[in-house]
């Protein structure tokens, strides 16, 4: 059995891994630039999808989101992504689970929490 010391003051003690910061990516990804209205709240703005899986999203765009930030956005699939007749609309629900700056633009990674097809 491991000990964990939350003081670090034991030489011996090995402290747990912070799970709550490790990152599973199990969802292939696609890349995919797609323009986006996330909104949270009464707040909208703009922002452009990097890449898609079944699980989650990461967007990128003009302003900073806090981790832990419910968002609404719909993305409208592409059929030759799909392999359907048409393009797909799926309006969903996620939470921002990172956000940072790269370059002159931020990055914030959010999971798909729920999703729906919008009726055709």
């Amino acid at each position: 059995m491991d000990v964990v010391d939350s003081g670090g003051s034991h030489p011996s003690a090995r402290t747990a891994p912070d799970i709550s910061r490790q990152e599973v990516r199990c969802a292939v990804r696609f890349p995919l630039a797609l323009p986006v209205v996330l909104s949270s709240g009464s707040a909208e703005f703009s922002a452009l999808t990097q890449n898609v899986s079944a699980s989650g999203v990461l967007f990128s765009l003009d302003r900073q989101l806090m981790a832990g930030l419910e968002i609404r956005f719909s993305l409208r699939m592409p059929r030759k992504i799909l392999g359907t007749p048409h393009d797909i609309l799926v309006h969903c629900v996620g939470r921002v689970v990172r956000c940072s700056l790269s370059q002159a633009q931020y990055l914030a990674a959010a999971t798909i929490d729920e999703y729906r097809f919008a009726e055709q």
